[in-house]
């Protein structure tokens, strides 16, 4: 994600084991187990810990979808066909992943079989136990999702661009797919899958599949997706859509209102596709779309394959923030093709996307961009190492009892991203992206897990490379807190340029009106923003209020640094557009700082609460959860 996508700034301005001791089979992990998980001191490698699931039992290879979308009731119901294969041949019970699910009746062939929903956790749902025939290889899960569904968001039509139709979108990551379909809700679990939705005539669905641009509206929509895929990056979106191409295989779906814009924006995506070609090998996925959607989309974006899904908030109408493009497309080599088997080793899909976004950025738009860039995550880095706990500043974390969301921080992404930049600069980048590229043809479609690519560094870089790699080095970067002593440290000399004009500025050397910003970037306006003193007095704030009319910028990333600014000094001008802002986008990256520090007094909770409970309606589940400790209940 995107990151998940839970980041700090834009991105990237921007997410040894001994042999343990024996834990509970994936199929008793229930309720009920929580104790024996917590007990259990030793993590075994690969075991997901936020799944019921018995994949080593009987797993599920293929998905069959036919569901409607029932836009009254907020539901979709209909059926899910899952292929098997039985791992252990006499095993009799498969275990499915559920949240909040009405199971209406289970069949083989058409005939009902016994199955037990059992009692539900309140952060990984309720396991679903089917007894299956001897010989079956087929089973069919009648069901509806609850209007709450922490995966899906059903918005009305006020809540979207045109304010005519109605829309509906998914977002599984991490374990929020068992919400709206029951399957083993497990990213080491790879499945292809097929889908048949019905929605009302007038709009038009879209999935992490094969899209036809072309298809006619008719309220019925097929989809097919023959590469096998972890449970996560299946996703359906409905509403009033309409395509524009942007290359051979690029182009974006929107609501009409935002589709030129968002085309002319993205305009370099067919570029950013053949660019990391050219490095790291094929594409293989066929097309790459974007799907833009509201604003409530809690993420900068999800990498769902074929289809990513974007915030507007990106929209900025210089090209300026489009690296999170860069970012989710790079999710199709690192993420999508080579996976993380569990929520620990996250840092696999994100720190190796962050990496990629950095270089697909240098490729296309130059070394100036890419040192600012670099520079701007390694501050929201830093942010991070000092606000998170030791444990979870840890790439391959201990997640055992927790939320899986949990993960999303600066550290899977930052800290991975800058892991990677050192073993390149150890061994040269030619040599590395070498590495990166038989790395991504190695393990494609296979979900692999932290100790898997330790082994893999053992045979390959550990070996080719003895002079020049420690392992006890790279498992200090993968087991332990914070960063190793001598740790790569990014530096930008457009950012020593920004430093001394702040610094001639706090010092009454020169005024606002004369800086000299014609030509900074967003980049260069985040870093002159970001690194303001933590106070600053009302005639300060007014000066560059007037002098740069940042209270009315349109751009959602220097709004947000101004406003985080201005709820720290109580710059009172400038809260009616935080007020605005709060209310209108759902990005969790973008709002949750602004809510956490309106927090930290009376008077500030109190407005917080007023903006919260005006916004929650259109917030996404995960947004909403993300700030309600924030404001008064």
């Amino acid at each position: 994600m995107n990151k998940l996508r839970l980041l700090w700034l834009a991105t990237p301005l921007l997410f040894a084991c001994s042999e343990p001791a024996p834990t509970p089979a994936p199929n008793d992990r229930t309720a009920d187990s929580a104790t024996a998980v917590a007990n259990d001191t030793t993590m075994r490698a690969g075991t997901d810990y936020h799944s019921f699931s018995n994949p080593d039992q009987i797993k599920v290879t293929h998905l069959d979808l036919d569901l409607t979308a029932d836009f009254e009731q907020s539901v979709l119901q209909g059926q899910a066909t899952l292929t098997v294969d039985r791992i252990q041949p006499d095993a009799k019970t498969l275990v499915l992943d559920t949240r909040e699910l009405r199971i209406d009746k289970v069949t083989v062939e058409g005939e009902p079989v016994d199955y037990q929903l059992k009692a539900a956790d309140p952060d990984l749902g309720a396991a679903l136990e089917i007894t299956l025939p001897e010989q079956a290889d087929k089973v069919m899960v009648t069901y509806s999702t609850s209007p709450s569904a922490s995966g899906v968001q059903w918005l009305t039509p006020a809540q979207t661009a045109g304010k005519q139709h109605p829309f509906l979108f998914t977002q599984a990551q991490a374990v929020h797919a068992r919400s709206f379909i029951p399957l083993q809700d497990s990213p080491q679990v790879r499945i292809t899958y097929s889908a048949t939705i019905h929605t009302p005539t007038d709009l038009l669905a879209v999935m992490s599949a094969a899209n036809d641009p072309d298809t006619v509206r008719d309220g019925e929509y097929q989809f097919d997706m023959p590469q096998p895929i972890p449970s996560y990056l299946i996703a359906l979106a409905i509403g009033n859509l309409e395509f524009k191409a942007m290359g051979e295989r690029t182009g974006v779906y929107a609501e009409p209102q935002l589709l030129a814009d968002a085309a002319k924006e993205f305009e370099d995506t067919e570029s950013m596709l053949e660019i990391t070609e050219q490095t790291y090998g094929p594409y293989r996925w066929d097309r790459y779309d974007l799907l833009i959607l509201p604003p409530s989309f809690p993420f900068g974006g999800m990498e769902n394959p074929r289809l990513s899904f974007i915030t507007p908030t990106v929209i900025a109408g210089d090209k300026s923030l489009v690296s999170l493009i860069a970012h989710e497309l790079a999710h199709s080599w690192s993420g999508n093709t080579v996976t993380n088997a569990t929520w620990r080793d996250l840092w696999l899909n994100e720190g190796f996307t962050t990496y990629l976004t950095y270089r697909i950025m240098e490729k296309l738009y130059g070394e100036d961009r890419y040192n600012m860039e670099a520079v701007l995550g390694y501050q929201s880095l830093q942010a991070d190492l000092d606000s998170l706990d030791p444990q979870d500043q840890i790439l391959a974390v201990d997640l055992r009892g927790r939320n899986p969301d949990d993960v999303f921080s600066d550290i899977p992404y930052e800290k991975g991203a800058l892991f990677l930049r050192e073993l390149e600069q150890k061994i040269g980048r030619e040599n590395f992206d070498k590495f990166l590229l038989d790395y991504f043809d190695h393990f494609a479609f296979k979900s692999i897990t932290t100790d898997a690519f330790i082994t893999y560094l053992d045979k390959t870089l550990l070996t080719q490379y003895k002079d020049k790699l420690s392992k006890q080095r790279i498992e200090q970067w993968i087991f332990e807190p914070g960063l190793p002593q001598n740790a790569p440290v990014p530096t930008s000399d457009a950012f020593s340029k920004i430093d001394s004009s702040r610094q001639a500025w706090l010092a009454g050397e020169v005024t606002a009106q004369n800086i000299d910003t014609t030509k900074w970037t967003t980049h260069e306006w985040l870093y002159f923003l970001n690194n303001m003193p933590g106070s600053l007095t009302d005639e300060q704030l007014a000066a560059l209020d007037s002098a740069f009319a940042l209270t009315a910028s349109q751009n959602n990333e220097i709004a947000h640094s101004w406003l985080m600014i201005a709820v720290q000094n109580e710059y009172k001008p400038a809260y009616d557009r935080l007020y605005d802002y709060l209310v209108s986008i759902g990005r969790n990256k973008l709002v949750k700082p602004l809510y956490r520090e309106l927090s930290k007094t009376p008077e500030g909770k109190a407005f917080a609460t007023k903006a919260f409970n005006q916004a929650k309606a259109g917030y996404h589940p995960l947004t909403i959860k993300a700030n309600q400790g924030y404001v008064t209940q």
